[in-house]
């Protein structure tokens, strides 16, 4: 089956799939599945645009809400992650995944879906040390740190997705695995983008997070986007024993939503279940792993590990057996089909009675109470609520009972992956820039180019292969950047455990001891990158 693949639409949905009707129409291509790797901005009104994490000039109504409201509907079924510019109370309310709107599915915070005997899977936002560990505790209406952290990856939705056993054909992650960009065609994205230099040097560009997943589940196929540049890298695997056939991963970046000579190129031919329907289906094992892992859920502030074979936990591993597999088929019946139970939760946008006055509300979505109550899983939303009014009744705030439980549990126990103690660079392009000023990079050009003697196909787009080392964490030295953001929001308050550390990170980066000079230069880059999108929407 032919799948079609896009970067960042930024809720621009009729452009996309007017793009893809053209493509039809002059290359006589139809694409049986659209995958978009997050920033959808799935905005339904004023109250959502509201809790996107951009600058005033950037929140704009697009056309989701035509597709929200059954005014339109898509016209190929569409499966997304959210990215890092999201409605995030609208996703919120679907932590497992759900229709957004009529043939749009959204895989939740993590999730695996089947289509056609195709195995999708993909994990939403963008990695951020200092959240990694946390619970989702937040939840409308946002204040400014909340409406950031509400994106940001969790380590619970990377250990659910490290039990998978299973062959996954096609991953989704917004930001890029850490080390990809050593697999591709590196010179040329430096040439193109020379500010990712330095954080590709020291390996710090992309989530570590990603990294991990990219190298326990080793799917043919990994797409990302959020860098605004389309870069593609073929990346072949170690195997753990003779015996295990050779695996290999075709990875690509995308570009943000463009013209169909270049959406040409970013659809591929996938081998498929001929005998399978053309319903989304759940996948049974994904079904059983989050059974398993039901306990484990926090929706608190308070940093927790995720368990692991270090003799401070009865249980480590939380994969699905055939056993929880069977059961989980017997009690669907073997009807793995995703019910279309869409329901509207929020009013839809009226352009004939704008109301910039809507506030955000925190909102249980049916879909979610339905899915929870037939895994006899728990909904998080429902959780968070009942925390809220019993921190009310106790007339003490959510905060405080965070910092409370913060000094108990886990969460002085060694962190159960190499990631979970090392940042991204505190000027990365792909974290600062959107948190801090809350731009995107526009980066517009093909790091691969397909050769002219030769159609526009993937496999073209593909590099040298490399073998992928044994472990794509960073050093030690590297987990001195985790907290150099919040450094540069508070001036180093209580943020920093130790004055030298803090020191040291800042030179790494090339500022002063005061790390003065080097956030004068993300500065001027985030400067540069917005002008440069600003004249791409005027042309």
């Amino acid at each position: 089956m032919k799948v079609a693949v896009a970067g960042c639409c930024h809720g621009a949905l009729d452009k996309m799939y007017e793009t893809l009707e053209l493509l039809q129409r002059r290359h006589n291509v139809r694409p049986d599945l659209l995958l978009c790797c997050g920033d959808f901005q799935a905005v339904r009104n004023e109250a959502d645009l509201h809790c996107m994490a951009v600058p005033a000039k950037y929140r704009h109504m697009q056309t989701f809400y035509r597709y929200y409201s059954g005014e339109k509907k898509a016209p190929v079924l569409t499966v997304f992650i959210g990215g890092n510019h999201e409605a995030s109370n609208h996703l919120q309310e679907l932590p497992y995944g759900g229709w957004v709107a009529p043939n749009i599915y959204y895989l939740g915070y993590a999730g695996v879906v089947r289509f056609r005997g195709v195995r999708i899977g993909g994990i939403s936002g963008i990695f951020k040390s200092h959240d990694y560990r946390k619970g989702h505790f937040e939840c409308p209406p946002y204040n400014q740190q909340t409406i950031r952290s509400a994106y940001h990856v969790r380590n619970i939705e990377v250990f659910k997705l490290k039990q998978l056993k299973r062959p996954i054909d096609i991953f989704m992650s917004h930001d890029w695995p850490r080390s990809i960009y050593h697999y591709g065609n590196k010179k040329q994205l430096l040439k193109m983008k020379s500010f990712f230099r330095q954080e590709v040097e020291s390996n710090t560009l992309g989530s570590p997070a990603a990294s991990e997943l990219l190298q326990h589940l080793k799917p043919a196929y990994w797409f990302s986007a959020h860098l605004h540049v389309k870069f593609a890298a073929f990346m072949q695997h170690e195997t753990n024993s003779k015996e295990e056939l050779p695996k290999a991963t075709k990875f690509l970046a995308l570009d943000k939503c463009l013209p169909h000579r270049d959406f040409l190129q970013q659809i591929i031919d996938v081998e498929h279940d001929p005998n399978a329907g053309d319903s989304l289906e759940y996948d049974a094992e994904w079904i059983a792993v989050l059974k398993a892992t039901n306990s484990l859920v926090n929706v608190t502030q308070s940093t927790w590990n995720m368990p692991e074979k270090n003799g401070l936990h009865a249980k480590w591993d939380y994969s699905a057996t055939e056993e929880a597999i069977k059961e989980v088929l017997e009690e669907l019946n073997h009807d793995l089909k995703i019910p279309c139970n869409f329901t509207l939760t929020a009013a839809c946008y009226d352009p004939n009675k704008p109301q910039k006055n809507m506030e955000p509300v925190h909102t249980i979505n049916p879909q979610t109470t339905e899915f929870c109550a037939q895994f006899g899983l728990t909904d998080i939303n429902d959780r968070i609520q009942q925390a809220k009014e019993e921190g009310s009744r106790r007339g003490e705030c959510e905060e405080e009972e965070g910092e409370e439980m913060d000094s108990t549990g886990s969460a002085e126990e060694p962190s159960e992956y190499n990631t979970d103690n090392s940042g991204l660079s505190s000027f990365n392009p792909d974290e600062i820039m959107l948190d801090e000023e809350g731009g995107d990079e526009d980066l517009s050009t093909c790091s691969v180019d397909p050769s002219p003697d030769h159609p526009p196909e993937f496999s073209m787009s593909f590099s040298d292969i490399r073998i992928m080392p044994d472990s794509m964490a960073v050093s030690s030295d590297d987990a001195m950047d985790s907290n150099n953001e919040e450094l540069e929001k508070s001036g180093g308050s209580n943020q920093v455990e130790e004055k030298s550390s803090t020191e040291r990170s800042l030179k790494r980066v090339g500022g002063d001891e005061n790390g003065n000079s080097g956030i004068k230069k993300i500065k001027r880059r985030n400067q540069a990158i917005y002008a440069a999108e600003d004249e791409d929407k005027t042309d």
